[in-house]
């Protein structure tokens, strides 16, 4: 009997292919990957739902397609007897086929499909690289040799044409990849679109890093753990009690913007750059959790971003984006706004400066705070208290418990 396999609902509207894991007569099992696909920001394998063998496939490396949309045929019934069967009365054609993988295996790179996107998105095709992992198989090291030899050489041949001419200019031209086109497509939406507004503002936080430090000095030493609480956390929960405070900052406008939306959920995405592309993975119900389970998981989408492992509930929901320059360096910036959010704050570095307490100036940290929101929403009166709210308890985090 044959079955057709369909893509299944994975959130999004519609994905490219951009690899194919079998082959036509090949036999799969449940749960084996069959083709990987690549959507707004993430990319995953689409598994096999039954055993059988692949009998049709009906999409191209490319093809745009949409959940329910048909991608293969599986023979399923008897199939390990249908094989026997060939087998016995066609050996010299199993022999050939079995020539043709061998080709097929000496001319195709051996790569996961990570390798494979990554050496697509860099232009590099795989058949001029010689894999040095277990059984030739190509991986990460041997794409960035590959791309060092080729960046020497370019680099050589340009420098022999500028000899002559030490005034010439030097300029080197890369394809974006299709994270940084899709980026980068989004931000020049929401900057053309939402009218920016951006209040800067700084934050004693001399009380909270005292704190934070202690306690982690004390966790350590009583758990035997090296995870540490970052400031981070801690202004993600006071946003989290700041947007309860001043619900209009939990908001979005309706697609023809004549209406705004209030949620009642509290969902605060953090931006976070891995190799140059950015990802903004959102923390749920920030409100309902204290400063150590936002901690935990925080640090666990940190380590799903850098490993390029997010799905889509990771990134999608989200009510306030925060995003930390803080460990870079720089004072205020002007953040964009994640649409269809009305507000972002950024973050910047801390540093030690005078505070004057009436009487002297006294060594403080201060945290600058750059406040952007959607001024179609939000007034500027109403950002000045909402920014002051959040100083206010960043200063004193006792004011969290009252």
């Amino acid at each position: 009997m044959d079955i057709e396999v369909k893509m299944p609902d994975i959130g999004l509207e519609e994905v490219e292919v951009i690899e194919i894991l079998v082959n036509n007569n090949e036999k799969v099992e449940p749960e084996q990957g069959l083709i990987t696909v690549e959507g707004d920001k993430t990319s995953m394998e689409i598994p096999s739902p039954t055993s059988g063998i692949v009998k049709n496939i009906y999409i191209k490396i490319g093809d745009k397609i949409r959940t329910n949309s048909l991608i293969m045929m599986f023979e399923v019934n008897n199939f390990n007897s249908n094989i026997q069967k060939k087998e016995e009365n066609h050996l010299d054609e199993n022999i050939n086929l079995n020539l043709d993988k061998k080709l097929k295996e000496d001319i195709f790179p051996h790569a996961t499909p990570v390798i494979r996107r990554l050496a697509r998105n860099l232009n590099i095709d795989l058949c001029t690289i010689v894999g040095t992992g277990p059984k030739n198989r190509i991986v990460k090291k041997d794409i960035e040799l590959y791309q060092n030899k080729i960046k020497k050489k370019f680099l050589e041949e340009k420098s022999k044409i500028c000899t002559n001419n030490d005034n010439q200019s030097k300029e080197e031209e890369y394809e974006l990849n299709n994270i940084q086109k899709i980026i980068g497509h989004n931000l020049h939406q929401n900057w053309i679109n939402i009218p920016h507004v951006t209040q800067f503002d700084e934050v004693d936080i001399t009380i909270l890093e005292k704190f934070r430090q202690k306690y982690n000095n004390e966790n350590k030493n009583q758990k035997k753990t090296s995870n540490k609480i970052t400031i981070l956390v801690f202004i993600i929960k006071v946003i989290a009690y700041a947007l309860e405070k001043f619900p209009i900052f939990n908001s979005s406008l309706t697609s023809h913007n004549k209406k705004i939306i209030l949620k009642k959920y509290i969902n605060i995405g953090f931006a976070i750059d891995v190799d140059n592309d950015l990802f903004v993975p959102v923390l749920k119900d920030v409100n309902k959790k204290n400063i150590e389970q936002l901690s935990f998981e925080l640090m666990l989408l940190s380590e799903k971003a850098r490993k390029r492992k997010l799905n889509i509930s990771d990134q999608t929901g989200g009510c306030f984006t925060v995003s930390n320059l803080g460990g870079i360096g720089g004072s205020w910036f002007s953040p964009i706004i994640n649409a269809p959010e009305v507000a972002i704050l950024g973050i910047s570095k801390s540093q030690i400066k005078p505070l004057w307490n009436g009487n002297e100036f006294i060594p403080s940290l201060m945290l600058p705070l750059s406040l952007s929101y959607d001024h179609r929403v939000i007034n500027g009166a109403y950002a000045a208290h909402f920014i002051t709210f959040i100083r206010k308890i960043l200063s004193d985090i006792h004011f969290l418990i009252m």
